[in-house]
């Protein structure tokens, strides 16, 4: 059984590959490499360079390789720019997705794994965000993740297909220093770049209804994600011919920590020890959003293996990777 793995040059995506190729399970990647890097790809994994808009290339793929399965992980992922540019975001995560399911429903594949995230949720209020949570997404980014899951899942009951949408809370950390996250969109890196540049790290409003007065996240290690995915696809490989498995699953640790709490262990981790500076609350920030990974555990038995001091030093020992 061979997988398509759509952006699996990119952060998550190489993690991914690596996860499945280590296993022993066939994979081909598809990216367009506008965020990826080849370097994320172990050896003798095959990458086909392009757009999951392109419906011919995508033809050619699924034939070729003989493909059996199909992981989605090819996504525009920046909140502030799925708000400056909706139209882009709906064409690039919505439009694409359909253009790889129709591909897939037309070529037989009968296994999809999407790679959704918590960003559906919005702003709940409640201590754990299970998944029956509703879904009221605050930006285009996360209706667009939201929008793929019921594309995937109106797919699946018409066309028999089994399927399993997972919803990624904060990713963090790396499993090798040159697969970290070139970005800094994220708490660690932003925290990474103020302190290297002997700035202090800015905290988002200190008033949130918390222990501490800042906001709580669910942060999850990066091959912890990794290890989820391929969880998914034996899953799936498992099922016999006439099960339909249709799963939605939080990918978190069920464990929150709080932005001070984070970097109180990066100035540690790091040695660059310089007090943060409060600033005002950003529009739309949640108090706190915390993962229940119960679900996930009775289905696919997994759980997270890493915590939070992994997590800041593998992520660590990547940006000194990057930023010699």
């Amino acid at each position: 059984m061979t997988w398509l793995i759509t952006g699996g040059a990119g952060y998550i995506g190489g993690h991914v590959v690596r996860e499945l190729a280590a296993a022993g399970v066939p994979v081909v990647v598809l990216d367009d490499l506008s965020s990826g890097r080849t370097a994320h790809l172990p050896p003798g994994v095959p990458l086909v360079t392009g757009s999951t808009l392109d419906r011919p290339l995508l033809d050619r793929t699924l034939a070729e390789h003989r493909v059996t399965g199909v992981l989605h992980l090819a996504a525009r992922k920046q909140v502030g720019e799925s708000v400056e540019r909706p139209l882009f975001y709906y064409h690039e995560n919505v439009e694409g997705l359909r253009t790889v399911l129709a591909a897939a429903v037309d070529a037989g594949v009968g296994r999809v794994v999407l790679s959704s995230s918590a960003a559906v949720y919005g702003m709940p209020d409640v201590d754990l965000v299970d998944e029956s949570t509703p879904c009221l997404p605050m930006n285009p980014y996360g209706e667009t993740k939201l929008a793929g899951e019921w594309l995937l899942n109106a797919c699946a009951a018409a066309h028999g297909l089994s399927a399993v949408s997972l919803r990624y809370f904060n990713v963090a950390g790396a499993a090798a220093p040159e697969l970290s996250d070139p970005g800094a969109a994220n708490l660690v890196p932003l925290v990474f770049r103020r302190l290297t540049a002997g700035l202090p790290p800015l905290v988002f409003g200190d008033d949130y209804p918390t222990p501490d007065g800042t906001c709580v996240r669910d942060y999850i290690h990066v091959s912890d994600v990794a290890s989820a995915h391929l969880a998914a696809v034996r899953r799936l490989e498992a099922a016999g011919p006439a099960e339909r498995v249709r799963l939605t699953l939080n990918i978190g640790t069920g464990r929150g920590a709080s932005v001070l709490e984070m970097v109180d262990e990066i100035t540690e981790v790091t040695g660059i020890r310089i007090a943060p500076e409060t600033a005002p609350r950003r529009p739309g920030d949640p108090a706190r959003v915390v993962a229940s990974a119960e679900l996930i555990r009775r289905e696919l038995g997994w759980s997270a293996r890493h915590d939070v001091r992994s997590m800041v030093t593998s992520a660590w020992a990547g940006w000194q990777h990057l930023h010699p």
